[in-house]
């Protein structure tokens, strides 16, 4: 239920782009490129490779670099003094030993905390980690799916460019600003829009691409038609569709056969074996 809410909550914001009818969208025509892919069916991590380890922790991410993940998706926000931080939720409660909300915290505060898993083994904890440490643990080993949650635009593309990243990330955008902010500092990159909730048949579609132009789509696999994948593809728009769910194996077939050649997954390791069997990767 949690995931539904949120991906409803997502929608909606995403939506605002097409109200607010934003210029700098109508004018962009250029898609950019996608980093290199290495296999033909993309896996993504989400919150990275965290089965046997806590969410957004950087073991999660060098488990989807030792499982040959493609990428892991990450988010990115924001300490009372800057800093840029690795958390999903707004405030660190769910998955620390900490209370408040990471835009409130300092990052000595954030330090203090310990993340570990609450549904297994909370003896063992793992540090929040720093956006820097993210970009020097995934460079040249995996590509990263940013959510944008709450940052800067300029320092989060200034810190990509510090490693020479700026070919090794895509941006999912949560809100109108990110998306002007992103296609003004630095119009090379992916973007990412999830796909609004009236948008369900091949016209409503194309004419949302038309108005809000980016390099990939998300939203739920079952969103989607395969009419609708196959229309954003021809106009070389990427479909990578959210799966991650307890029981999303016995989906993986379906999403397959819609026509998406990626997808977002909380079990990237069982996913991997299984596109391997059938032939897919």
């Amino acid at each position: 239920m949690r995931v539904c809410i949120l991906r409803s909550m997502k929608k909606l914001i995403i939506y605002l782009i097409v109200l607010v009818q934003i210029k700098q969208a109508a004018s962009q025509t250029i898609i950019p490129a996608l980093p290199q892919q290495k296999h033909s069916f993309t896996v993504i991590a989400h919150r990275g490779d965290h089965t046997p380890m806590p969410e957004n922790t950087l073991a999660a991410f060098e488990n989807g670099i030792k499982n040959g993940v493609d990428y892991v998706e990450i988010d990115l926000r924001t300490t009372k003094d800057s800093v840029l931080v690795i958390m999903h939720d707004a405030t660190v409660d769910r998955m620390t030993t900490g209370h408040g909300k990471v835009s409130e915290l300092t990052f000595p505060e954030i330090q203090q905390l310990k993340v570990f898993n609450k549904s297994s083994d909370t003896t063992k904890t793992y540090p929040i980690p720093t956006f820097d440490e993210v970009l020097q643990t995934c460079k040249n080993k995996i590509h990263i799916y940013l959510d944008f949650k709450n940052a800067s635009v300029q320092q989060a593309y200034d810190m990509i460019k510090k490693y020479g990243m700026e070919r090794e990330v895509i941006v999912y955008i949560n809100a109108p600003s990110q998306y002007i902010d992103w296609r003004r500092i630095a119009p090379a990159m992916p973007l990412m829009v999830s796909l609004p909730n009236n948008i369900r048949s091949d016209s409503s579609l194309q004419a949302f691409i038309a108005k809000v132009p980016v390099a990939l789509l998300d939203g739920g696999y079952d969103d989607y038609t395969a009419s609708m994948v196959s229309l954003a593809t021809a106009a070389g728009i990427t479909v990578w569709p959210d799966i991650q769910s307890p029981g999303e194996a016995a989906n993986w077939d379906k999403a397959i056969s819609l026509g998406f050649n990626g997808l977002q997954t909380d079990h990237p390791e069982a996913l991997i074996e299984y596109l391997k069997q059938k032939g897919l990767r």
